[in-house]
This record gives C-alpha cells, structure tokens and sequence, in this order.
C-alpha cells in the first residue's frame, strides 16, 4: 500500500536542480550595483557580471558548444577566469581549469583527454599554450584573453579572437537553463599525479552548489564580504569560492600572482575581509619585513589547506592580527571538506595551545554528509584514542561525480561506500582527526613508523628554517631513513649539523634526520611542497656529483645545480 506521504508530487513548483548558477543570477538581481569584481583600477558591478556571462554564454552556443562539452581555460586570477564559472555551464558545457604551472606536454595530455573544444589562453602563458596546442590532434577554438594588469611585454596572439572583441558579440539577455539533473557535470579538474597521467575529477552541479554554501557556514561568512584571490581558481575551482561569493552577494579582488607585499596593500585598501591559501602563503606574509608589511586594522580571517600548517605558522598569523581557520580536503572532494572548528573555552588557552589544536584535520564540513577516520581492512571506524592509526575517508554530496574514463580508479576509490583520501590520521579524544602522514609519506626505518609531519612540526620550530620537508631515503641498514630538506629565511644562516642537533633536543633518536639539505624546495602553483620530487633526490643524491659533503650526515647542494639536475631527471607527471 502506498503512504499518503509518498503520493504528494514532485513538480517543477517544489523540485529544481541545485546549481550555483542561481546564485549569479541573484547577486544581479539584489546587489545589481555593488562590486562583484576589483582587478586593478577595474571595477565590475554584479549586473555586469551577469551580463557578461550571458554573452559569454550566447558565444559558446554559437560556437556549437553543449552539454557536456569541454571549455578549457588557462587564466590567472583576472575577471574572466571568474567569469567563465558561470559561463561555460550557463551553456550546459563543461569548465576545465587548467594549472598555469603545467609543462606543455601535461597540458596538451589534458587538452586531449577533457576533448577540448575552446581554450581560453592569457598571454603570459601563450608560449607553453601553443607548444602544447602543437601535440594535440583534435581542433580547438583558441580564444585570446588579454589583461590590463599583465605588464611583462607583449605576446603574439595565438587565438581566433580576442575575448573582449568575442564577449561584445554576445546577447547579454541570453536565455540560459538549468541543468536538468543536478547530476549533470560542471567541471574538470585534474589532479596533480606522482606517477603515471593525472586523473579528470569531475564536479556536479550539486556538489558545486552545496560547496560553495558550505564555505559560508564554515568561516562564518558575513554578507556582501570582500575576498581575495590569493588561491589559484584553477585549484579546486578555487575551492568553489568564484560560486560561493555570487551566493553572498560579495567582492571578488583579482590577483595575478601571489606577492606577500602587495597581499598586504590590497588587504588594506580594500578592506579584505576573507582569503584562502597553502600554509607556505602564510609563511611568505609572515616573514615578509616590517617595512614592507601594509598596516590594517580590521577583522580578517584566512582559511588555510593544502598541508597541515605547522602550530609556528598559526601562532605567526595570529601575531600579524589574521585568525586562521584550517580547513582539509582533496580534489576530488570539491577543496575543503573538513575544519577545524573552535570550540568554547579555545581561546582562554595560549597561543602556541591554541595551535597546536587549529593545526588538525578535525570535523566534517557543514554540508559534507561524513567524515571518519576508518580502517581501511575492516572498514571500520579507529578507536577515538589518538593512537590507532587508519584513513581518513568522506561520503556524501561534495565528493566527486568521479575520475573521468577511468571506472577502474573511481571504483576503487569509492571502494566500501566511501571515498579514500590515502591520507592516514588518528582520532583525538574529542573526535577530531589529525593526520599523521599520507600513506607514502611514512617512513618505515627499522620497523619503527615515523610521521614525517611529525619531523617536519620541529624542524618548523628552528628560527632559521622558512619551509621544511622530510621524505625517506633508502638506508642499507635501516631501510628507510629521514631525510629533511628546507629553505632558510632570508638573512639566517644555519649548518645541517646544527639543524640534525636542534632535532635531537626534541625528537626521539630514531626520528632525527640522518641527513639535511639546504636548497630551494620545488612546489606546485598552489605552494603544495612536491615530496616525489624529493623522494627522487634523496634515493639519487649518492649519483648527484655536484654534492659538496660536510660530514657523513650532513649534505649541501648548490641550488642551481640541484633544479637542473632535478629537470633532468624525466618522472612522472608533475
């Protein structure tokens, strides 16, 4: 027998597709004059932005662009990376933001594998555009996007088109649709893959429309807020913040490039309210010199992921009057899908206690379903006893749709009805999470487990170490020893001996790196450090003949020298 409950309809009055397209259209409609984007001397009303996406929108349709059909885009932090958020779906395509730090091969991998049909290309990055556009064999539709603010020369056009003389041609009263299943794919972005092709992680509309939601909740966003674009927008479609500030009718400040100094101008003079950023973001601001530092005096809050920051960072943060919020995920669960929320009674305690308990994984995300750290053999959840180590893994609407054409990969990382992020963790007492190590990250010497997070928290604490990373190397005793390397903060000097004997002071012995180099550490656009490539330097240093040995531990290796050795060596994707 059918309930009465079950028998009440489904219409078009009280069902419509969740997408975040609607928040652009509401922004228009609420704060039609008020700033949606600041780039340079630049400003673009929410009215406009609608405007413009519409033509946008009417030129891709014009193009022959449609469902499920691939925009590509290969932009910096400008208006029209924001605006082909809305954009491309607005057409029922498919937004693929490509990282501008890529190589052309990797790029024309993507270009390839997402069947590209338009590319968006910034002159800044039209060399590495055309080299890739070179390998690819399927036509695209290049379309120039130049940009004001880019004053490091001229660069031939390389597109059909520019995109202001293309945008005009558009209809701004465009008549665009939602998706008609909220399952419908919004995006593609590519993972950042040790060995072998990255993998397409594909968003939804759902997913999209929840995230961005999520993130107000989360840092507990007040209306019509001013953000900026410290974080690419091609990462994680910039954690889903290009939709999450149409939803809160805010301004979006524009950013090129990451500059500690000018982050600390704009702070100011825009009345920033909000960022986001890899701990090493923060690391720039907090070492940048005093004189060089824009003074403000009003309430800013960043959200920091990417790496668990170490407690020396959030304490430093808190001293330059910016409260940080550590926030984790993965790309295949929309950017941030956990936080470390406050709790009362937080803030009574020190700073360096404070923290301590800011720097974990910790809860799930407002709007994310689940979150549990699980023995990934029983499926299980671990113990609450900070000691019991498993993974930590998601389930619910900001998880990806999936890796495209790779049903193998999607199934085994949705194995057990969750989604498994490879990141290992304990469970505290007060049921937040804290990672210990991903998975390849920990090193294993003598059958002890050591956290290579956990090396890397003291080495943090070294007043002349800038940024710190510690990876195994292959012992012929041992069989894996730690091996650190850092930078050193500009104006400081310290030896690797004195480095391994600062360890010693706080470390258990078997835990104290065995080796220390000083060089510049290779790291993504988004300032995530890339362990392959030092897991790649310390199992061939022995070979690497440029090595100036200062003791039987201790190692230094020319800089210079060491990236190009470092390019020569042919891995994986980067």
């Amino acid at each position: 027998m059918v309930s009465a409950y079950d028998e009440l309809p489904r219409t078009p009055a009280n069902f419509v597709a969740l997408s975040p397209l609607r928040y652009l259209e509401r922004a228009a409609y609420i704060y039609p004059h008020q700033d949606a984007i600041i780039h340079g001397s630049r400003h673009i009303s929410w009215r406009e932005t609608y405007q413009r996406c519409c033509q946008f929108a009417h030129q891709l349709q014009a193009l022959g662009i449609g469902k499920n059909d691939t925009v590509s885009a290969l932009l910096p932090n400008i208006p029209a990376m924001i605006e082909a958020h809305f954009a491309v779906p607005m057409a029922g395509a498919v937004l693929n933001t490509l990282n501008t730090r890529l190589d052309a091969k990797t790029i024309a991998f993507m270009l390839e594998h997402a069947e590209t049909k338009v590319l968006l290309v910034d002159p800044e990055f039209a060399a590495v555009a055309q080299e890739a556009l070179a390998l690819v064999q399927q036509d695209i539709f290049v379309i120039d996007v130049d940009d004001s603010e880019y004053l490091h020369g001229f660069s031939t056009p390389i597109g059909q088109i520019e995109y202001e003389d293309w945008l005009a041609e558009g209809d701004p009263d465009f008549a665009w649709h939602l998706p008609q299943d909220e399952w419908d794919a919004i995006s593609l972005s590519y993972t950042s893959g040790t060995t072998g092709n990255p993998k397409g992680v594909v968003y939804h509309h759902r997913g999209a429309y929840i995230n961005a939601a999520s993130n107000i909740i989360a840092c507990g966003m007040t209306p019509r807020a001013t953000y900026l674009w410290t974080l690419p927008l091609f990462h994680c479609n910039g954690w889903c913040f290009a939709w999450t500030m149409a939803a809160n009718g805010g301004t979006n400040i524009c950013l090129r490039r990451v500059d500690a100094e000018q982050i600390f101008k704009l702070i100011a003079r825009h009345k920033v309210d909000y960022f986001c950023g890899a701990p090493i973001v923060l690391s720039m601001m907090i070492n940048t010199p005093e004189e060089k530092k824009t003074a403000f005096d009003h309430r800013v809050e960043v959200m920091v992921a990417g790496a668990a920051p170490p407690a020396a960072i959030i304490e430093g943060m808190r001293n330059i009057g910016i409260n940080v919020t550590h926030v984790y995920g993965l790309t295949e669960t929309y950017g941030p899908s956990a936080l470390c929320a406050s709790q009362a009674g937080w803030s009574d305690l020190s700073i360096q206690e404070q923290a301590q308990l800011h720097s974990r994984q910790g809860v799930p995300y407002p709007l994310q379903d689940g979150m549990k750290v699980i023995d990934p053999e029983t499926m299980q959840p671990v113990p609450h006893d900070g000691q019991t180590m498993g993974e930590i893994m998601f389930r619910g609407n900001i998880v990806m749709k999936g890796y495209l054409k790779n049903p193998q990969a999607t199934a085994e990382a949705f194995a057990g009805g969750w989604f498994h992020t490879g990141d290992l963790a304990v469970c505290q007492p007060d049921g937040y999470a804290k990672i210990t190590d991903r998975s390849k990250d920990v090193i294993i010497s003598g059958g002890e487990n050591i956290s290579s997070l956990e090396v890397e928290e003291v080495l943090y604490q070294h007043p002349a170490i800038l940024t710190a990373a510690v990876v195994a190397k292959p012992d012929p005793r041992w069989q894996e020893v730690p091996c650190a390397f850092v930078e050193l903060k500009a104006g400081k000097q310290a030896a690797p001996e004195e480095i391994i004997e600062f360890c010693r002071q706080h470390l258990a012995r078997f835990k104290v790196p065995k080796e220390v180099v000083i060089a510049e550490i290779p790291k993504t656009s988004t300032g995530k450090l890339q362990k392959f490539i030092l897991r790649d330097w310390a199992k061939e240093r022995a070979d690497f003949p440029k090595a100036r040995r200062l003791s039987s531990r201790c190692t230094v290796f020319d800089t210079g020298e060491l990236v190009a050795w470092r390019d020569s060596q042919k891995g994986g994707a980067k």
